[in-house]
């Protein structure tokens, strides 16, 4: 997807399926798109329409699952067209609830064998690159693609690099990837075509715990940097060392 910083789109409202809408706030990635998307979610939910069984942000949409036995696709457009019509979203508080989280990071050495090529597609050295994906404070803009698996943006400019041509064939859990101004941190290990930066000990799907998503798209991290032994440190430490504050 491609990415921008502003939005000049007007909410649109699809079906999708037999009992699903989606509310979308832009066609391209933007900062406003995400923050309306995520504001949107969380009032349809604060809502409590009798009949919706699930709302869900991605990165500038929302999708809306209904019982179609309870509620018309009709009173659902009309619903949510009114909620819609409330406020401005794409300049809406962010949802509350939500966390700044640190979390140790490796950046280079064997741990994240790509960064020196990053900092290359970036136009950037080494040095600088670390500095500037250190020092980043990014918004979890959704999750997908695995089980607790963030996209994190928006990074600077510099960072709208490509995706490789081809994957590469797994990175291990906690890796710490990037490509068009997004992060993404693996759950699970797995392919990927986005160049491998970092690493961290944290562990981002807890199965047996009654939430087992540790991050939740508002949630705001930086990756701060750590040697190696911090991460040896942590190992055994589902929060991988992280330090977590509320957002007020």
């Amino acid at each position: 997807m491609a990415v921008e910083t502003s939005s000049s789109f007007d909410p649109i409202i699809r079906s999708a399926g037999l009992n699903g809408v989606l509310v979308s706030f832009g066609d391209v990635l933007t900062e406003p798109g995400n923050r309306a998307a995520l504001a949107f979610s969380a009032a349809v939910a604060r809502a409590g329409i009798d009949g919706i069984e699930e709302c869900a942000p991605s990165l500038v949409s929302v999708f809306v699952q209904f019982d179609p036995l309870h509620l018309s696709l009709e009173v659902v457009t009309a619903k949510l067209t009114a909620l819609l019509a409330e406020q401005d979203w794409y300049a809406a508080p962010m949802p509350e609830g939500r966390r700044f989280i640190r979390v140790p990071t490796v950046y280079g050495t064997d741990l994240a064998p790509q960064l020196e090529e990053a900092a290359q597609a970036a136009g950037l050295t080494v040095d600088d690159a670390i500095a500037q994906l250190s020092q980043a404070r990014v918004r979890v803009q959704t999750i997908g693609f695995a089980p607790g698996q963030p996209y994190l943006g928006l990074l600077p400019e510099a960072w709208n690099i490509p995706r490789q041509t081809a994957l590469t064939k797994a990175v291990p859990e906690g890796a710490l990837v990037v490509a068009i101004r997004q992060f993404v941190l693996f759950s699970v290990a797995n392919p990927t075509g986005w160049r491998h930066v970092g690493q961290t000990a944290l562990r981002l799907f807890r199965a047996d715990n009654d939430t087992p998503f540790f991050l939740r798209p508002g949630d705001e991290v930086q990756f701060v940097k750590a040697s190696p032994d911090v991460l040896e440190r942590h190992k055994n430490d589902p929060d991988g060392g992280a330090v977590i504050e509320a957002i007020r």
